[in-house]
């Protein structure tokens, strides 16, 4: 690496953000599987796109077919995952934009190391706090059901831990708030910090 030199851009993520008048930030969904991350994270970027902000969504599902389908679901891979989702995140935080990115993430040192890419205030990490029977019970996958019956290892929250997070900047109790109140949670918070 010592043959590799960064180079200056002309362009800064200040001018990215002024041209697009907004703040970018990382919005960091975490949670079981089933807690509705991939949900309200596409809620709010409807609703931020409805009012003129340019934003992107990173879903797990969705980088596991490209990026990093090379990737299982041990520990290491996991660890990986998230690695390359907060570099690639931050590319885009650099781009001037508003990224909503909805990881299970499980522990609480990659969700550190992802947040330790950015800046200070462009790290958002918000909890999805839905009880595991709450999310076994939707199961919009089938996924607790073949981790119980023994066909998936690894599965978060059955034998692969999940750390709820000590402080996230926003918690959503998404086992009995609807949709709506969610996104209008996440709104509140980012008008309120200077996002949007």
């Amino acid at each position: 690496m010592s043959n590799i030199v960064w180079h200056e851009q002309a362009v800064t993520k200040s001018d990215r953000a002024s041209l697009a008048k907004q703040k970018p930030c990382l919005v960091w969904f975490t949670g079981l599987s089933g807690s509705g991350k991939s949900t309200i994270a596409n809620a709010l970027e409807q609703e931020l796109h409805r009012r003129g902000f340019h934003t992107y969504l990173l879903d797990g599902d969705n980088v596991r077919h490209g990026l990093n389908k090379d990737l299982g679901f041990t520990d290491e891979d996991r660890v990986e995952n998230i690695r390359r989702i907060g570099e690639m995140a931050h590319l885009f935080v650099d781009a001037g934009v508003i990224v909503m990115s909805a990881f299970i993430s499980p522990f609480a040192a990659e969700r550190e190391m992802v947040r330790g890419l950015l800046e200070p205030d462009e790290f958002i990490e918000v909890y999805m706090n839905a009880p595991l029977e709450v999310c076994e019970g939707r199961d919009p996958k089938g996924l607790y059901l073949k981790a119980r019956q023994g066909e998936i290892q690894n599965f978060t929250g059955i034998d692969s831990a999940y750390e709820i997070p000590r402080q996230a900047d926003v918690a959503l109790d998404t086992g009995t708030l609807p949709v709506e109140a969610c996104v209008e949670q996440l709104v509140n918070y980012m008008e309120a910090n200077g996002y949007i």
